[in-house]
């Protein structure tokens, strides 16, 4: 069940926008997908039950820091998140992430426990096969139309937005190198997270297979979840309330859901 409050998504620094929730339990702290911001999850704040306070992160290159090169190196970013997001790396906090941001979420979980500093209680991570696999198919290296053509099909960029040239070539820049960043990625070591890991997998997604997402299980110490949903890569969109109540159950208990079997 979604909070009777009327929360707004707004930026409180250069990486983290908010939707502040006093009195909130736990927060929920989101990675968006490849060439994505921080308003891809505005619509989850008014969706996630009231003991949840949602916090988007916003990479340099996207709406309010398009004029910022992005990152096109891992472990810089990583680096860069420990640092940027510690003001929301407290109390009882978990990570969900769609896509390359599944692997942004992953590795900075790693990083926080490498150094001392815990890391999320729960890792929800969404359409992205397991670290340890190669892309199903590599898209950053394609000549221009090709790439706009398979981001077109993968559903992800509104056909209005394909319809302006000019926006279309400066996304597309920006598509190329997080697909790059995404594609090039390994591991630099094996490790798993030591907490509970709830993969979430479409069932007709071309870029993540059920069966390389059942892969994040050998990720984890602790407990691994699959949850299926109906809809292709970018299924969270039209099933917003049904991903949130899935996240909502995986972190307050079955209670907070009633829709998702």
């Amino acid at each position: 069940m979604g909070s009777s409050d009327n929360c707004e998504l707004v930026p409180e620094s250069r990486f983290v926008w908010r939707a502040r929730r006093p009195g909130h339990t736990h927060r929920l702290i989101c990675f968006p997908h490849a060439g994505a911001g921080a308003t891809a999850f505005a619509e989850w704040a008014n969706l996630l039950p009231e003991d949840i306070e949602l916090v988007a992160v916003q990479l340099p290159g996207r709406q309010n820091r398009i004029g910022e090169e992005p990152f096109g190196d891992v472990a810089r970013l990583t680096t860069a998140l420990r640092h940027a997001l510690r003001p929301v790396l407290e109390g009882r906090y978990a990570f969900f992430g769609h896509s390359g941001g599944a692997i942004a979420a992953y590795e900075l979980a790693r990083a926080l426990a490498a150094t001392g500093q815990g890391g999320p209680e729960h890792l929800f991570v969404s359409a992205q096969p397991a670290p340890d696999l190669p892309p199903v198919r590599v898209l950053h290296t394609l000549p221009d139309d090709a790439f706009r053509a398979e981001l077109l099909a993968l559903g992800g960029i509104d056909p209005e937005i394909a319809a302006m040239p000019e926006v279309m070539e400066m996304l597309l820049g920006l598509l190329r190198t997080d697909f790059r960043l995404w594609e090039g990625y390994r591991p630099t070591s094996p490790g798993a997270v030591d907490c509970p890991v709830t993969a979430l997998s479409p069932d007709a997604d071309p870029r993540a297979p059920r069966d390389a997402v059942r892969g994040w299980q050998a990720f984890t110490t602790a407990g691994f979840r699959l949850r299926t949903f109906t809809g292709g890569h970018f299924y969270l969109y039209r099933a917003a309330a049904d991903v949130v109540a899935a996240i909502g159950q995986g972190l307050l208990g079955p209670t907070t859901d009633r829709r998702v079997a």
